[in-house]
């Protein structure tokens, strides 16, 4: 455990203590009953933090597309770095074909996270993106699970050329903290068969895979889908390898 870890840790046992000398008999059978979920907590945080900060890796460096590829390659062109943001599409012209910037290397275990803004005038056509996740390329599509975004699709799992849809977002609670046209984060955690989506912290999709033969590795691309005058911006993209 840390050394924050463990002075958090005294701090709660002190006030745990403290509140024994003060509390009715019901009131100290509630807190000796949670002290231990409440110390088992404290270690679990502990290690998912150290984990994460010896795992984790920055996927976008803020000046270049290095380690980035798009396909298809002829839409590289729609695809920039502009004051440390990726920035796709223009937001004026509408996008004529579905096209994707993927990574290099490939991803099996793990927590990918970044933050996103998706504009677009609705009434041009479709305004969609998502981040492909276990992807792999085959002739001309891109095929795998996908973290869905956009008006109707807001944290959906689909299966880009496959299965199509495989969970409906929940955004009962979504709905209250979404911000549309504005920025928003995301979190795809995979490790195994199970596969959760988080919106803003609030989870829209938890799927649990049946299938054996779907491919468990791949590489990671965000989309910029066909329609309307879309444009795609995201920054602060990470992922944290899962052991």
């Amino acid at each position: 455990m840390t050394i924050l870890g463990g002075e958090i840790l005294r701090r709660l046992i002190n006030k745990t203590t403290l509140n024994m000398h003060h509390s009715t008999q019901p009131q100290l059978k509630v807190l000796l009953k949670f002290l231990p979920h409440l110390i088992l907590a404290l270690f679990l945080s502990n290690s998912a933090i150290g984990q994460q900060a010896e795992n984790t890796q920055i996927l976008f460096d803020g000046k270049s597309l290095k380690g980035w590829k798009v396909f298809p390659a002829e839409f590289t062109g729609l695809w920039a770095v502009k004051e440390g943001i990726i920035v796709a599409g223009d937001g004026k012209s509408p996008i004529p074909e579905n096209n994707y910037l993927y990574t290099e290397g490939e991803y099996e275990d793990f927590e990918f996270r970044c933050l996103f803004r998706l504009t677009g005038d609705h009434s041009t056509g479709m305004i969609n993106s998502g981040i492909q996740y276990r992807s792999f390329i085959e002739g001309e599509n891109m095929v795998g699970y996908q973290a869905d975004i956009g008006r109707g699709f807001w944290g959906d799992i689909y299966d880009e050329h496959r299965r199509a849809l495989l969970v409906n977002g929940d955004l009962s609670t979504l709905n209250h903290i979404l911000e549309e046209d504005g920025w928003n984060s995301y979190i795809v955690r995979v490790k195994g068969d199970r596969h959760e989506l988080y919106i803003n912290g609030v989870k829209t999709a938890d799927y649990i895979e049946q299938d054996a033969s779907i491919p468990t590795k791949g590489i990671i691309g965000l989309q910029l889908h066909s329609g309307g005058n879309a444009q795609l911006e995201l920054r602060d993209i990470t992922i944290t390898e899962l052991k």
